[in-house]
């Protein structure tokens, strides 16, 4: 199954060329590409697929969807989506 997860940009920086950035998934942090959206702005939330964000999005949206998650049957996907991201 993929999974896109909502993440809140703590950090922006350059890495071999490429714009990155250090998001907070529930307090973990992970670093992912922001290629796809130069745009984004420190304290802004994106969703992160596979390392990379896709698109950037209202904090609202994503505070409904990590709550989606919180109360889903598998409490674990934090942990899951660390090991495929990190």
């Amino acid at each position: 199954m993929c999974l896109a997860v909502p993440g809140k940009v703590i950090e922006t920086f350059q890495e071999n060329d490429l714009l990155m950035g250090g998001s907070s998934f529930g307090g973990t942090i992970l670093r992912a590409c922001l290629v796809y959206v130069p745009e984004v702005q420190v304290g802004q939330y994106v969703i992160v697929h596979a390392g990379f964000a896709l698109s950037v999005i209202d904090e609202a949206e994503a505070q409904k969807t990590l709550a989606l998650f919180e109360s889903s049957a598998n409490p674990r996907w934090l942990s899951e989506v660390s090991r495929g991201i990190s």
